[in-house]
């Protein structure tokens, strides 16, 4: 009989604790993205068996990378999804540079990839083509936060197919020549 100060072993792969994908949005965004993301992820296969959404909102863009560091420290993340829509000002431009930069640092800190999905606001000036830009990226990034942990085949299958988020995919492109046209 085991003492009460002894480990117990590890539950079995049945028992195991779901992963945790972690969502967090903001209140300056005019869309709103986490529901968007939330939503694309409960209709993932094995959605609250295999893994959970952990969420989070916070007041803007600036404030996304510690709230996706507390989601990955505290509440055991194995990725997050930060969404987040920067102005049209040039300070705004800057202050996103610098948001983006804090994002950057939080995954190496962390060693934990954050799926940065910022909509600038001047990305469309039509306000239903600007909302179709919205659904569209938080979907797709949510969708690629899925796959990088449970189906990576399914990002490898469309490397270098100019693939988007938000707008219609680029496409791939195709030399016509041999390499040695290029000098």
């Amino acid at each position: 009989m085991p003492s009460a100060t002894s480990p117990s072993p590890p539950p079995p792969a049945t028992e195991r604790e779901p992963v945790r994908i972690g969502v967090v949005d903001t209140m300056f965004a005019r869309y709103d993205m986490g529901a968007a993301a939330r939503d694309e992820l409960a209709q993932c296969p094995g959605y609250d068996d295999t893994f959970r959404v952990v969420a989070t909102t916070v007041p803007g863009f600036k404030d996304l990378a510690v709230a996706a560091k507390i989601l990955i420290e505290r509440e055991h993340c194995a990725i997050v999804v930060a969404l987040g829509m920067p102005g049209s000002a040039p300070i705004d431009k800057q202050c996103a540079h610098e948001a983006s930069q804090g994002i950057m640092m939080a995954q190496l800190l962390t060693s934990t990839p954050i799926l940065e999905v910022f909509v600038h606001e001047d990305e469309a000036d039509d306000p239903e083509v600007l909302a179709r830009v919205f659904e569209n990226r938080s979907r797709r990034h949510a969708r690629n936060a899925y796959w990088m942990l449970f189906e990576p085949e399914q990002l490898r299958s469309r490397a270098g197919q100019g693939v988007r988020q938000g707008f219609a995919d680029a496409g791939p492109l195709t030399p016509s020549g041999g390499v040695d046209t290029i000098r």
